[in-house]
This record gives C-alpha cells, sequence and structure tokens, in this order.
C-alpha cells in the first residue's frame, strides 16, 4: 500500500486550496455577523480558544467542532462557517483551536481538547456532542472515548454523541506519509493515540461518515472503527457521502438539506 497515496487527499482533490478558500470567506462573514462570544479561553496557551455560536435558546444543545488539518494546520477561524445551519436548527456551537504539531504532541492535542469540553460543562452545563473533520474527527473520537470519570468537576458521561467526518482512528499508516514530518509519530506514539485500540465508551453513539470518493484507506478507518465500536455496544453508523470527498463532506455538514446534516441533527436532537 502507497500510504501516501492514501493518506494525503490533496492528491485527489487538486483544487483543495479553491476550497479551503471558499471556507475561510465564508467564515470570516460568519465571525462578523453571528450572534457569537469569540476568542474565549480555555486555557494559558495562545491557540487554546474557542469561538461560541448562540442559536437563540438557552435551552439548545451544544455542539463541539473540530477543525482538522492533520494535527499541524487550521484554526477556528477557517470553519466557522459550518455554525450557522447548525444555530439555525437549534444546537449552540462552539469552535476551539488547539496547539499544533511538531510544537505538542497529537496526545498533547488530545488533553487540550478534554480541558476545552471540561471548560464548557462549567460555563453551560451541557453535555456537548462533538463534530470533527479528518484529524478532528480522531480528536472527536478521542473526546467520546476519554474517561471522564477520572478528570474532576465533569460528569462520567460528559460526551454521549460523536460525528466523525473523514476520520483517521489507527495511525499507524501515518508514520509513512509525509505529514508525519511534523506529527513525529513512531510505532508506539501511533498506538498509544489511537482511538480504535483504546477501551470503546461504555455508552453513546458514533456517526462516522466519509466522502464517497475518498481512497479505500479512510473509508476501511470508518467501517472499522464503527465494527470495533459496535461490538462493544456503541450505537455506530457508517456513512459513505455520494460525490464528496475529503473536503466537500464538510460542505454536506453545512447543507440543512442534505442527508448528513439531517443526521448529525437528529443524533444531537433525538
Amino acid at each position: 500500500m502507497d500510504c501516501e497515496v492514501e493518506y494525503n487527499p490533496r492528491l485527489r482533490v487538486p483544487h483543495y486550496q479553491d476550497i479551503m478558500a471558499r471556507w475561510r470567506a465564508a467564515s470570516a462573514v460568519a465571525r462578523r455577523t453571528a450572534r457569537a462570544s469569540l476568542d474565549q479561553p480555555y486555557g494559558p496557551g495562545e491557540r487554546q480558544r474557542y469561538d461560541m455560536f448562540h442559536a437563540g435558546d438557552p435551552a439548545a444543545p451544544l455542539a463541539v467542532y473540530i477543525h482538522g488539518g492533520y494535527w499541524q494546520a487550521g484554526g477556528r477561524q477557517d470553519v466557522a462557517f459550518v455554525a450557522r445551519p447548525l444555530n439555525a436548527a437549534g444546537i449552540d456551537v462552539a469552535i476551539p483551536s488547539y496547539s499544533l504539531c511538531p510544537s505538542v504532541s497529537v496526545m498533547q492535542i488530545v488533553d487540550e481538547l478534554r480541558r476545552c469540553l471540561a471548560v464548557l460543562w462549567a460555563a453551560t452545563a451541557k453535555r456537548p456532542a462533538v463534530i470533527g473533520h479528518s484529524a478532528g474527527g480522531h480528536l472527536a473520537a478521542a473526546m467520546l472515548a476519554s474517561a471522564w470519570r477520572e478528570l474532576p468537576g465533569v460528569p462520567a458521561d460528559l460526551v454521549r454523541v460523536g460525528c466523525t467526518l473523514s476520520g483517521v482512528f489507527e495511525l499507524a499508516p501515518l508514520i509513512a506519509t509525509s505529514f508525519n514530518a511534523a506529527v513525529r509519530l513512531d510505532a508506539r506514539t501511533a498506538s498509544d493515540a489511537s482511538p480504535v485500540r483504546w477501551p470503546p465508551p461504555s455508552e453513546g453513539a458514533l456517526i462516522a461518515a466519509v466522502g464517497g470518493d475518498e481512497s479505500a484507506e479512510f473509508h476501511r478507518q470508518s467501517r472499522t472503527m464503527a465494527a470495533v465500536w459496535a461490538g462493544a455496544g456503541v450505537r455506530t453508523e457508517y456513512l459513505s457521502i455520494a460525490g464528496a470527498n475529503h473536503y466537500t463532506i464538510l460542505d454536506e455538514l453545512a447543507d440543512p438539506d442534505s442527508a448528513l446534516f439531517g443526521r448529525v441533527v437528529s443524533a444531537i436532537r433525538p
């Protein structure tokens, strides 16, 4: 297997920069015009900040959206556009940034987002549903599988619902890719940071979605994650989104008429 070909979506979507530029433009408008509390700290680091987009109802459920970028790029400012349709569906949306590799490890990023969710619980008393794209999908699964009972001040079942978009849950194949120059995984750290190898959550629900036009490995990763957790009693669903690639699957999340958007909203607001 050529891991670079399988795991580098830029090779399959040569116009990815145009897609991301469109996201950034729409997100800049969203941050200017939405009912939002921007740049809220959840820790002392420069990137330990989140934006909260309000649906307008104090009783609205909370979703946390985690951006992708192979743990080494991106930020909350780039993806604010995903909040608008979720707000319109009556869901508050928090979008955090996090420190990036190589300044930190993947597991340090996991710990940062655990801190973020604990801060959000303290501020809202709402159990967040967690949505993530690409590396953010990995991080969303990590939040669902976290042993929250070991953290003071939060419920043991803090995260009950997760949705992963084109996630990677077994990190060993990434060792052989160009992305590993910054992520710096080896056999041990890749295993330790792979949610598919962790004890599954004792309850909850996972939607593992992947674009129909993505590589075989991205499909295998999501199918395997859903199957392993289903075997442990988690309610899981694997979705292949026809016509979507690694980038445009995020447009499906932002489309209130799409099947993916409907499934996510139904999971958050059962």
